[in-house]
């Protein structure tokens, strides 16, 4: 081990570097080991796999996690750090702690149902069976760690580290997290300031207040989702317009809006807007049904922190309403595709890769009268993300569906700050001495952040951190520390991008649309025998 390394803390990059979710920033000082964030992987298939796999770290050997915010992408793989070792604190404030007990335990019964779906598949292609990433149990002993920590209070992570949150303004109770590491060089007993933006969430937020955190640190490591992105200025009365224009747009006899949206925060947004405009009589009173057990129990956390939020009080008003309904049992929700006259269903995931939305979509994606509308950012490879590219046909668990519905993208409830309030939240950071590493974005999005820090922070203290890649911290000096483990656990060409089962897909959807569009037999053979060339001259 180097030396510097002893006498410096070092900052390592195990998630979210050059793509958006998984999020885990590995910072280890004096021999003490703290994860900001343990998040689960999403997008393309590629990505997702690496939740399968060990971590990059020994589990038992960290201290504590802090984290920003309860996200999945943030959050997600607690259960298996606890489930392969760790045994330490997780600190995050209260309403953190609240929405954790509902999303942990209902992520760890996903897996289990995706996956004893997929064994089923297996058992019939005479293929492995394959092991959950953590069971609902799993997460169970994962809450048992939690440490609440309310904002702006300093607590202690481990020894010679301590943490204080601040509001980020992105979804109740998420924070950036302000670190003080002790000084481990005698010679200089000033500490070592980080700050971890966390998600930031935009301006004028429906239910959050703005983002606030401190200014002067050696190093800020920031989010950078919508870097390249500089939406319009809109007020809430435009918010709420457009949606009313989507919501008369899409009204069909017997048709549907659907919404693939978040459990957490977005579902609860449009309740509240939807309630208002109904109040208004800016649109009719429209059957709402919210497709997921797990906003029901996330809303009834909003509910309890009511007094936390901007707007709590018309979220209340929402929930009182008998137009606005909750599914619970599958039962309810398998209905759901029976229901006659023009209604909207607002279901997870939100980037349509897994839970009730798939049903729905599979069910009235080949309609004309339903329309789909998107209401957050869609990482690349996932569904949600391809409805938007314009494709054609999809595979959903396996068939092929046309898509017919209308698809259409109001991004006007996301819960992150776009390029130019990113770069505004780091100005407001200054002094920044060392590097501003962004990380939670695509390249392209971190190259547009880059563009737009120019000015506020010198060019070459901007840093995009690879995949596992470990920073010495010398003060205002950030020193790579050689390169990242090779092989690689991703190809750094794919992070963000979509992989070689998205182009299988497509692969599969090109076939048979080949072969349906086949004069007769013969012409079929013959699509086929150029197939089997191919494959045997690859």
């Amino acid at each position: 081990m180097p030396a510097d390394r002893d006498l410096h803390p070092t900052l390592t990059f195990h998630g979210a570097a050059r793509t958006v979710t998984g999020s885990c920033h590995l910072v280890e000082a004096g021999g003490a080991r703290v994860l900001v964030d343990c998040g689960l992987f999403q997008g393309s298939k590629t990505e997702k796999e690496l939740n399968y796999r060990p971590f990059p770290f020994d589990p038992a050997t960290i201290d504590a996690v802090v984290l920003t915010h309860a996200h999945i992408d943030h959050s997600g793989l607690l259960p298996k750090l606890a489930k392969d070792g760790f045994a330490g604190r997780i600190l995050a404030t209260p309403p953190t702690c609240d929405l954790l007990a509902v999303m942990l335990p209902d992520s760890g019964h996903i897996q289990e149902v995706e996956v004893e779906r997929l064994n089923r598949r297996n058992d019939r292609r005479g293929r492995e069976r394959v092991e959950p990433i953590y069971t609902a149990d799993d997460a169970a002993a994962a809450l048992d760690l939690l440490e609440p920590l309310p904002l702006e209070t300093w607590g202690e992570a481990a020894p010679g580290i301590r943490v204080r949150f601040w509001n980020a303004g992105h979804l109740l109770g998420s924070a950036s997290v302000e670190m003080e590491i002790a000084a481990l060089d005698a010679a200089d007993d000033r500490p070592t300031r980080l700050l971890f933006s966390g998600d930031i969430g935009p301006a004028h937020k429906l239910l959050q207040h703005d983002p606030v955190a401190p200014k002067g640190f050696d190093h800020v490591i920031c989010e950078s989702t919508y870097g390249d992105t500089e939406r319009d200025e809109v007020s809430e009365e435009v918010r709420r317009a457009r949606l009313k224009a989507e919501v008369k747009a899409a009204m069909r006899p017997d048709g549907v809006l659907l919404i693939p949206s978040f459990a957490v925060e977005r579902t609860q947004e449009l309740l509240a807007d939807f309630a208002l405009l109904m109040e208004r009589g800016d649109i009719p009173s429209i059957p709402i049904h919210i497709d997921s057990p797990l906003a029901e129990k996330a809303t009834q956390v909003f509910r309890r922190h009511a007094r936390d939020l901007e707007e709590g009080g018309r979220l209340t008003r929402a929930l009182e309403r008998r137009d606005i309904r909750f599914t619970e049992t599958v039962e309810q929700s398998m209905a759901l595709d029976r229901v006659r006259g023009f209604h909207v269903v607002i279901a997870a995931s939100g980037m349509c890769e897994a839970g009730r939305i798939r049903h729905r979509l599979k069910n009235w994606l080949w309609r004309e009268e339903a329309t789909v509308l998107m209401v957050g950012y869609q990482a690349a490879g996932t569904l949600g993300r391809i409805l938007l590219d314009g494709a054609s046909e999809v595979r959903i668990q396996g068939d092929p569906i046309r898509v017919r519905a209308r698809i259409r993208m109001l991004d006007l409830y996301s819960g992150h700050a776009d390029g130019p309030e990113l770069a505004e939240w780091v100005r407001h950071r200054r002094p920044i001495e060392g590097a501003v590493f962004l990380v939670h974005g695509e390249e392209r999005a971190i190259a547009g952040l880059t563009e737009r820090l120019d000015g506020i922070v010198d060019r070459g203290r901007v840093i995009a951190p690879e995949l596992d890649q470990t920073y010495v911290l010398e003060g205002a000096r950030a020193v790579p520390l050689g390169t990242p483990p090779r092989p690689p656990r991703i190809d750094r060409a794919r992070p963000g991008r979509p992989d070689w089962h998205n182009d299988w897909q497509e692969l599969l959807l090109d076939v048979e649309h080949r072969l349906g569009k086949a004069a007769d037999d013969r012409a079929r053979a013959v699509v086929m025998r150029r197939i089997r060339k191919a494959l045997e001259e690859a």
